[in-house]
């Protein structure tokens, strides 16, 4: 291809910009384009428009009409000037506008008469096709020419170039060629040497070497606008789409796809190639001749970057996109007979070639025992029968085995210049998608290291898409969260992670996003991250009833390489899914003591789950809310120390009461004052029947080793068993009746210089109650603040002076405390450094 001679004046430099038919789809799209070119400061531009969208597949259904000589034909061709009619009355002033109406009315008799014959014997060529489908960019750059005239905002002239008169092609295998050298002469012909101004250019259409009337392809004008860059000589070349520039994958699968800020010429190519949204390799190809750069920007968010493709890019990030193609159809040839034979490639790809089969992958095994391609799928039983017939004595005599055609797959392409020597990209591809669970069939990657390709089970396609592309474009530490129960405890987590998150981020590379939260009645999902600042607002506006499978689904979605569910519910039916989460490979932290004191066979399915998944169960806040004491217990354990002996006193509320309670008022009367002050449940004899506390001391001891059931712990409740089936309100009136037996067991304990404290203990051997027990005022846990925790461990190493942690117990921030904690230790042990 014959390129223009002679270095670029950078001040007099042509500038191209090339609108699509989204950007001139009407009249406001193309006074946004107006304004958008006046703001450009360039003295020399050339603007290559589409037809308005639409218009150039409405033309060619003219054509298909008169084929099947539809009597409607007449209205459309109305309907299509009546479109552009519209336009111009809109934009263009009186007599600008009576100059274009002339000229589509005679564009309109033209198409008329022309398809008149098309009705007459049923059948149009190519040519005759090609003419009727170049009127919309005709059509369209005449009433923009019109309006930078009436706008007068633009700087020196304005001209219309009907591209026909410029640009010679002919068409080969390839596709169109250029004739530069003719071109070039008939474009200084046209445009002087030393104009200033605009030039607005048609742009899909062209000239072939009989004189008759072309078309570039699709995607011919980004073809016109990369030729007419190089015929100017220009500096740059501009592409208005609808998006912000190329994105890292195809944000309909892929909502975190980013724009990429600049790409190779290759990576673009290659890109283009797996099919995505990136102008087509052959219509760069021009611009990337002369090394021409080429912006990809948004008509409709001009000021946003967008990407720039040029001839190199930085090598950071090393993956530019990830895209698939879909459709394909995998061929395997395979046979002994192959191995060490030469030849056996190109009679393959010749015959394939000789029936016009394009292929789009090879593989090949270094033992050449088997030889597979892929093929667009609509090609795969020709392709089979080509292959059959060319090995057909091969297969006859059992030298080759089988010819094996695998449908409904697809490629997904893995695209960066930067790639090219960098160590692990290809592990952390296939890592990515084991850890998807897809399977892959064939790999491809060429010397230049720019491109791993691979086939997958179509069914998985997009599966395989947003993990790979998470695995490369999110953060290592990107973690999915659900939340389930935003009641006290978990709306006071949000607000924690809320108050950090942008710390965490900012300094450990760590990325919370909580994508859903279901509470008993409802539940909202989003596909991003929901505005911690006003999560109220966004769970408050969820419509969806309640689906726990649905809602694990979500957030484990395949674009995150980490998973969490945090359950701050008490619900027994939320820790019954926990096995199966876990199974899944999703993270589970929780204050829930349901699961953990459940039946020992499922707590131990739980624990088989996390261990085979390798998933992560944390549960600190379980006991003592945001202490330590599980995870101290397991740090003695795992250190090799013997647990003999755990006592502590496990209730909050519990704790409050026999603390505050000195007999000058009714037992009675301080349990209604604790419930007013919010420190009891909703109904205190949750509290006071001690099964919270007795489901504590089983957690702790399984921890130990044991295999207890709650059923084994001796409970000793303090609700009386005449007011255990009445109402809440019944039973705070009738508790006074027995404030008197509670009143004999404080004195009584008293004249021996004692305390009451409501403790729960459990040892090695398996013994574990609790109860309210009398301790001397020396014992420390005669001596603690109004609603803490204590815990006492008495182990081989801390024997004759047990090891105590104490603490506050109880309420949201505290609990919700420890639930972080627990979240931030998963993300921990998934490799955040914090």
């Amino acid at each position: 291809m014959g390129g223009p001679q002679g270095a670029r004046s950078v001040v007099e430099a042509w500038k191209v910009h090339k609108f699509g038919g989204s950007s001139v789809a009407d009249a406001a799209c193309m006074e946004r384009v107006a304004k958008i070119l006046e703001a450009d400061p360039a003295t020399r531009k050339a603007v290559v428009l589409s037809a308005c969208r639409g218009v150039t597949d409405a033309l060619l259904s003219l054509v298909a009409l008169a084929e099947r000589q539809d009597p409607s034909l007449d209205d459309r061709i109305e309907e299509l000037r009546q479109r552009h009619v519209g336009i111009a009355r809109e934009l263009l002033s009186d007599d600008l506008y009576d100059e274009y109406v002339v000229q589509l009315d005679r564009d309109c008799r033209d198409i008329g008469g022309i398809l008149q014959t098309v009705r007459l014997v049923r059948a149009a060529s190519t040519t005759l096709r090609d003419l009727i489908a170049g009127y919309g960019e005709i059509w369209s750059t005449r009433i923009f020419e019109r309006l930078l005239r009436r706008r007068g905002q633009t700087r020196g002239q304005v001209l219309w170039l009907d591209a026909r008169r410029v640009l010679l092609v002919e068409w080969g295998p390839l596709g169109p060629g250029v004739r530069w050298e003719q071109s070039r002469a008939n474009l200084q012909q046209i445009v002087p040497a030393d104009f200033t101004g605009t030039v607005v250019v048609t742009g899909f259409i062209a000239t072939d070497t009989q004189g008759l009337q072309t078309t570039l392809g699709r995607n011919g004008s980004d073809f016109s606008a990369s030729i007419f860059g190089s015929l100017l000589n220009a500096g740059e070349i501009v592409i208005w789409t609808d998006v912000d520039g190329v994105l890292s994958a195809d944000p309909r699968l892929v909502p975190e796809a980013r724009v990429i800020d600049t790409l190779s010429y290759n990576e673009a190519m290659e890109l283009a190639y797996f099919g995505a949204k990136v102008i087509h390799p052959q219509t760069m190809a021009p611009a990337v001749h002369e090394r021409i750069p080429i912006w990809i920007k948004n008509t409709f968010a001009p000021d946003k970057p967008g990407t720039l493709i040029h001839e190199r890019s930085e090598p950071d990030p090393l993956v530019k996109g990830i895209t698939t193609v879909e459709k394909i159809a995998l061929v395997n040839l395979e046979g002994a007979g192959m191995i060490g034979v030469p030849g056996t490639a190109h009679r393959l790809f010749g015959a394939l070639r000789e029936e016009g089969i394009s292929v789009i992958l090879i593989s090949q095994g270094s033992s050449e025992h088997s030889i597979c391609f892929a093929v667009p799928e609509g090609e795969a039983d020709r392709a089979e029968r080509v292959v059959q017939r060319a090995f057909d004595p091969e297969l006859r005599e059992g030298q080759i085995h089988s010819v094996e055609v695998n449908r409904s797959c697809s490629i997904l392409a893995v695209v960066g210049d930067g790639m090219a020597g960098a160590h692990g990209v290809s592990a952390q591809v296939f890592s990515a998608l084991g850890k998807a669970g897809v399977n892959v069939r064939a790999i491809a990657q060429g010397a230049s290291e720019r491109n791993i390709s691979v086939v997958i089970d179509g069914r998985n396609s997009a599966r395989a898409l947003r993990a790979v592309h998470s695995s490369f474009y999110l953060s290592a530490h990107t973690v999915s969260i659900g939340l389930i129960g935003p009641g006290l405890v978990g709306g006071a987590l949000l607000e924690q992670v809320a108050s950090q998150a942008e710390r965490l981020r900012r300094d450990f590379k760590l990325d919370l996003r909580v994508r859903g939260i279901a509470g008993s009645k409802r539940m909202r999902l989003v596909q991003g991250s929901i505005d911690l600042g006003s999560w109220r607002e966004a769970y408050g506006a969820g419509q969806d009833a309640v689906d726990l499978d649905r809602f694990a689904e979500h957030v484990h979605a395949d674009q995150f390489p980490h998973a969490v569910i945090i359950d701050c519910s008490a619900s027994a039916e939320v820790a019954g899914h926990y096995a199966k989460w876990l199974a899944a490979g999703i993270h589970v932290v929780t204050p829930n003591k349901k699961a953990n004191s459940a039946a020992y066979g499922e707590y131990q399915r739980i624990q088989q789950a996390r261990r085979a998944a390798g998933a992560h169960y944390l549960y600190e806040a379980t006991v003592g809310a945001g202490l330590p004491v599980i995870q101290t217990l397991r740090d003695l354990r795992e250190t090799g120390d013997e647990i003999r002996r755990i006592e502590g006193m496990f209730s909050g509320t519990l704790a409050y009461l026999f603390n505050t309670w000195d007999g000058s008022q009714s037992f009675s009367s301080v349990v209604k004052h604790a419930k007013q002050l919010g420190y009891t449940e909703p109904d205190p004899r949750d509290d006071l029947s001690g099964m919270d506390v007795a489901r504590k001391l089983i957690i702790l001891a399984r921890e130990m080793g044991l295999r207890l059931e709650l059923g084994d712990v001796k409970v000793e409740s303090l609700v009386p068993g005449a007011l255990a089936a009445c109402g809440v309100d019944d039973f705070l009136e009738r508790l006074t009746e027995f404030d008197a037996p509670m009143l004999a067991r404080l004195e009584a304990a008293r004249a021996r210089g004692h305390v009451l404290r409501y403790v729960g203990s459990v040892s090695v051997e398996g013994k574990a109650e609790v109860g309210l027990v009398e301790l001397p005022k020396s014992h420390p846990f005669a001596n603690i603040a109004l609603t803490d925790n204590i815990v006492r461990f008495q182990t081989a190493r801390y024997d004759q002076n047990p090891l105590i942690v104490q603490g506050p117990g109880a309420g949201p921030a505290v609990t919700a405390a420890g639930v972080f904690a627990d979240l931030l230790r998963v993300c921990a042990y998934l490799g955040a450094k914090l």
